[in-house]
């Protein structure tokens, strides 16, 4: 049987929270996961789920210095920076 160990808790982004806090939503903190008897660590990324007036989830990955986009939106499919999410968040409430 796979053993997992948490090595990090990630904290929900004060400023997502500031954009979101007009909404009805829910957070789901994200893990940084070492699998025992490895050297393989697994990300589960912080959600923050959306659900009136309209229905969005939001993932949060730890940031990669590469790409700068550390937001994905499950339904429209595509990476984000906060600025776009702030963006897409203004559109819908329309």
């Amino acid at each position: 049987m796979l053993e997992f160990e948490i090595l990090q808790e990630l904290e929900p982004n004060a400023k997502i929270l500031e954009i979101i806090k007009e909404y009805d939503y829910a957070i789901k903190n994200g893990t940084i996961k070492h699998l025992k008897a490895t050297n393989l660590q697994f990300i589960d990324p912080t959600e923050y789920a959306i659900t009136y007036p309209f229905t969005l989830t939001i993932y949060e990955y730890k940031v990669n210095e590469i790409a700068n986009k550390p937001f994905y939106i499950k339904e429209h499919k595509q990476k984000y920076n906060l600025k776009e999410i702030k963006q897409i968040l203004i559109k819908l409430k329309i």
